[in-house]
C-alpha cells in the first residue's frame, strides 16, 4: 500500500519537491550543483502535477527580490528571464496585481526595480503547501490542524501590521537562535522549527536566498485555543505596548487617550 499524500488522504502516487525544484538554480546558471538532496514527499496527482503553474509563479515572485544573495540574482537572470521571455513577459501579470517600474540611481549608475502589489492569496497558498510538505518530511507525519502564514519579506506602511511583523520576526529570532538550520542547499533554502508553546502551537521559519523569510505557525487540531492578553487589547483598539527583551512594539498608537484601558504595558516574558 502506498503512502498517503502530504496534503490529503489520497494515495501518494507521485513525488513532490518541497520547496518546488524550480526554485533551485540549474548548474548552467549557478555554476554549482544546487539541486542535490532536495526534499521530497509523497503526493497525489492533484497536489503535485496540477500545481506546476503555482511553482513557476512562486519562483518569479521571490527569486528576483532586491536584497537576495547572488544565487537568487543569478537565478533571476537565468532561468527566470528565460521563463519571462517565453511568455512574452505575460507571466508578470500573474505575479503582480498592480506594478510599476522604478529606476533607482543617477547618471550611468542605476538599477530598474519592479515595484507592485503581489498576488497575496496565491503566495499564501504556495507557502501553505510548502509548510505541509516540510512538516511531513521533518516529522515523518502529515500535519492535521490549521496554519497561518506571515510573509516577512513583504513591506507595509500600515502601523499595526508593520509592528506585528517586527514582533514576530524578533520573537522567532530569539526562539530559533539555537535551532538547527535544515536543508542541504542553505544558500537557496533552509528551515527551522521552534518548540511547541504551552498551547501546543509551534512555528517554522522558511528562508529563501538568505533574504526571503516566511513564518508559518502550526496549530494542531488537538491544541488548546491560545489566549494572549496583549493581542486581545490590540483587537479592542486600545493603545498597547508589548515588550520583548529590551525591545518595544507599539500598537494602536493613534488610539484615543480616553480609552478605558490606557496604554497598557504587556511584558511578553510573562505571557506566551
Amino acid at each position: 500500500m502506498s503512502e498517503l499524500c502530504y496534503m490529503c488522504e489520497k494515495p501518494g502516487i507521485t513525488v513532490e519537491h518541497v520547496p518546488p525544484r524550480c526554485l533551485f538554480p540549474e548548474l548552467k546558471d549557478a555554476g554549482v550543483d544546487l539541486r542535490s538532496n532536495l526534499i521530497t514527499v509523497p503526493s497525489c496527482e492533484e497536489h503535485n502535477c496540477k500545481k506546476s503553474d503555482d511553482d513557476e509563479f512562486l519562483m518569479v515572485s521571490i527569486a528576483g527580490i532586491l536584497g537576495n544573495n547572488s544565487i537568487g540574482y543569478e537565478h533571476y537572470n537565468g532561468k527566470i528571464q528565460r521563463a519571462l521571455k517565453r511568455t512574452s513577459y505575460k507571466l508578470l501579470e500573474k505575479v503582480f496585481l498592480k506594478k510599476r517600474l522604478i529606476r533607482l540611481g543617477k547618471e550611468n549608475k542605476f538599477i530598474d526595480v519592479l515595484w507592485g502589489t503581489p498576488d497575496y492569496k496565491r503566495l499564501i497558498d504556495c507557502f501553505t503547501h510548502i509548510a505541509y510538505g516540510i512538516h511531513r518530511h521533518h516529522f515523518k507525519a502529515s500535519f492535521v490542524g490549521t496554519t497561518k502564514v506571515l510573509l516577512g519579506f513583504l513591506h507595509t506602511n500600515a502601523p499595526n501590521p508593520k509592528a506585528f511583523k517586527a514582533f514576530i520576526k524578533e520573537k522567532a529570532s530569539l526562539e530559533l537562535a539555537d535551532k538547527t538550520k535544515h536543508g542541504d542547499n542553505p544558500a537557496v533554502f533552509y528551515y527551522q522549527y521552534t518548540e511547541p508553546d504551552k498551547f501546543g502551537i509551534f512555528l517554522v521559519k522558511l528562508c529563501f536566498y538568505q533574504n526571503v523569510d516566511v513564518y508559518i505557525s502550526y496549530m494542531p487540531s488537538s491544541s488548546e485555543k491560545p489566549f494572549h492578553i496583549g493581542f486581545e487589547l490590540i483587537n479592542l483598539g486600545c493603545k498597547t505596548i508589548i515588550t520583548l527583551g529590551d525591545k518595544k512594539f507599539e500598537f494602536n498608537s493613534s488610539a484615543d487617550s480616553a480609552d478605558l484601558i490606557r496604554n497598557p504595558r504587556i511584558d511578553s516574558d510573562k505571557i506566551d
